[in-house]
């Protein structure tokens, strides 16, 4: 039988005792990260509270982490037009289809320049760091989409930020990590370079996958400034867009808009970020992991 007294002893003689220096660290460190935390919550607490305290309290100054006076004007006042609802689906759509896009090709691009022993991988990758510090500027990049036909449609939206070459350059070093026995043995087995990309590759890139899904998700979502460029149907504006103009004073000349002018900004900003909120628990378990998996390089 098993002595148990003995198995205790040699845990706790194994147990990695902390020295004080340590427990103070670990203390310090604690604070320095719950004063961290609480600084960065507080202003958008403060919005969502603006966002529901009545008018009469936000003229009077008395605006704080409780709502006072607590009133739905705002959210009804934007709920209400029927046009909010198609920029909500159209903000849906485009980060769908934008973040599916951005993901296959970032890896489709990245996969072939984690390989040393392709050919002109050497000029290859320069030439694609190159554009992080050098584009053709904003009237270049208006000219392009106006000349391919693109302007005012959902591919006018999306085409131009579909690819970030710092997230290129993330997945790169990911698929480096990955060893090559595992492509190899795949090659034996009889499939192709696609093959081992597509049935080896990418299930194993999950936590990076997950970690560009939310920065490409967040990067569509929150993108006001193409469909400002592109965009002259209002039918097909993305909700960013759309409070934007709100913010503006666009809606200056309507009574309604007067009435819930003083907190419409905040009640926008909840309503613009809430989805990303709700979407990121279900990714954050991948976050850590594929950002460090993601900076370390062979």
């Amino acid at each position: 039988m098993i002595n148990t007294n003995n198995l205790k002893a040699h845990s706790r003689k194994n147990r990695i005792k902390e020295s004080t220096g340590y427990q103070v660290f670990t203390v310090v460190n604690t604070i320095i990260m719950i004063l961290i935390s609480a600084a960065t919550l507080y202003p958008f607490l403060y919005l969502v509270s603006q966002s529901f305290t009545s008018d009469k309290a936000i003229i009077a100054g008395h605006t704080s982490l409780i709502p006072e006076g607590f009133n739905l004007d705002t959210y009804k006042y934007i709920l209400a037009k029927g046009e909010f609802l198609m920029f909500y689906k159209n903000t849906i759509i485009y980060t769908l289809i934008g973040t599916v896009s951005s993901l296959l090709f970032s890896a489709m691009l990245a996969y072939p320049m984690s390989k040393t022993e392709l050919k002109f991988n050497r000029v290859l990758t320069p030439f694609i760091v190159f554009t992080m510090y050098f584009g053709g500027g904003l009237i270049a990049n208006y000219i392009l989409v106006d000349r391919i036909g693109i302007k005012n449609t959902m591919g006018g939206f999306i085409l131009p930020m579909m690819i970030s070459t710092y997230y290129v350059l993330l997945m790169k070093s990911f698929f480096q990590s990955i060893p090559k026995d595992l492509e190899e043995a795949g090659e034996m087995d009889g499939l192709s370079k696609f093959g081992v990309f597509w049935r080896i590759a990418l299930p194993l890139s999950k936590p990076i996958m997950a970690t560009m899904t939310l920065f490409y998700s967040v990067m569509y979502w929150n993108n006001w400034f193409n469909a400002f460029l592109y965009l002259q149907d209002k039918n097909k504006w993305p909700v960013a867009y759309y409070l934007q103009t709100i913010i503006r004073g666009q809606g200056a000349n309507d009574p309604d808009a007067v009435s819930v002018s003083l907190n419409i900004k905040s009640c926008a900003m909840v309503l613009t970020v809430l989805p990303i909120i709700l979407v990121y628990p279900f990714v954050q378990k991948y976050y850590v992991q594929g950002m460090m998996l993601g900076g370390v390089k062979e």
